[in-house]
């Protein structure tokens, strides 16, 4: 019976990595979702809405900043117990 160890099996990752990232991937899709839409619906006009702020500058800082926290979700070391 040498085999059986009474040491819990842990994972690599804790609660709260998990935690944070979800928090990052839910940063992204909000990222993405806001970079939808500002199509015409008339393909003979051009609409100005796809280069509204949202689309351009918002959405793709929000998609960028939730990769940059998903890195720190994984790289941040998990309380001991």
């Amino acid at each position: 019976m040498s085999n059986k160890n009474n040491s819990k099996m842990e994972f690599a990752l804790g609660k709260s990595n998990f935690i944070l990232m979800a928090i990052g991937l839910a940063a992204i899709v909000i990222g993405f979702i806001l970079m939808t839409g500002g199509k015409s619906t008339d393909p003979n006009v051009f609409n100005e809405e796809m280069f509204s702020f949202r689309r351009i500058t918002l959405a793709p800082m929000l998609v960028f900043g939730g990769f940059v926290f998903e890195i720190y979700a994984i790289m941040k070391k998990p309380k001991q117990k």
